[in-house]
């Protein structure tokens, strides 16, 4: 396995330099910042992903004003209580997916988002889990969150603003090219050595999961 600093100059290489590089480099909010990010934005954000994954991410984009005015600003406690007659009315609400599958998870996570308060709230929880241990955010959200497996938890971290690493195609396959892993993640096994490496590569260099997973991307 490379170093980070080896990496970083492969990375450099093709993307015309270190300060190009740089640039293109993303860095992920402070955990006191995502402590104050208020409930209903985490709720969004995991909307978002969801009903991004699997179609047209412009579309989403486009609707997202009715997506917000459907689900009351994603107010955390309104939509976990959504009874059958608010889930009837999304379903046929023409300014969102009608996709009854995530609405339902909007409503799942909300209620997810709830239980957080008892350790702290969704900021502390989710903006201030260890980045040595994003495997297991990633694993909390998959088993206790709704539809957040896989990609869309990934996806919704980084949007989140939190640190965060991306197993993107590029990303997955500087993994295997550094033998870190031998395929495509799946296992809990894999994750860990994934974990380990990041963890080796923050270390080196004192910077974000979320920094090293696109320098990453980018040395392919």
């Amino acid at each position: 396995m490379r170093s980070f600093d080896e990496l970083f100059e492969i990375s450099a290489g093709r993307h015309g330099g270190a300060e190009a590089l740089e640039a293109k480099l993303s860095r992920p909010q402070p955990a006191a910042e995502l402590a104050k990010m208020p409930e209903d934005r985490w709720l969004a954000v995991m909307a978002k992903c969801i009903f991004q994954s699997g179609f047209s991410w412009k579309v989403i984009e486009s609707k997202w004003p009715g997506f917000e005015s459907a689900f009351h600003g994603f107010d955390v406690g309104r939509n976990a209580m959504m009874d059958d007659t608010a889930f009837d009315a999304l379903i046929q609400d023409a300014g969102i997916v009608r996709n009854g599958a995530k609405i339902m998870a909007v409503r799942d996570n909300a209620a997810f988002l709830l239980e957080l308060r008892a350790k702290g709230g969704a900021g502390a929880v989710l903006g201030g889990w260890p980045s040595t241990d994003y495997i297991g955010l990633l694993e909390m959200l998959k088993l206790r969150g709704a539809r957040l497996g896989g990609a869309t938890g990934q996806y919704a971290m980084r949007f989140a603003g939190r640190d965060s690493f991306i197993l993107s195609q590029d990303v997955v396959a500087r993994l295997i090219a550094e033998g870190v892993i031998d395929r495509p993640p799946g296992s809990k096994a894999s994750m860990k050595a994934i974990q380990a490496a990041f963890n080796v590569w923050m270390a080196q260099s004192g910077r974000s999961l979320t920094e090293i997973s696109r320098v990453l991307a980018l040395s392919l």
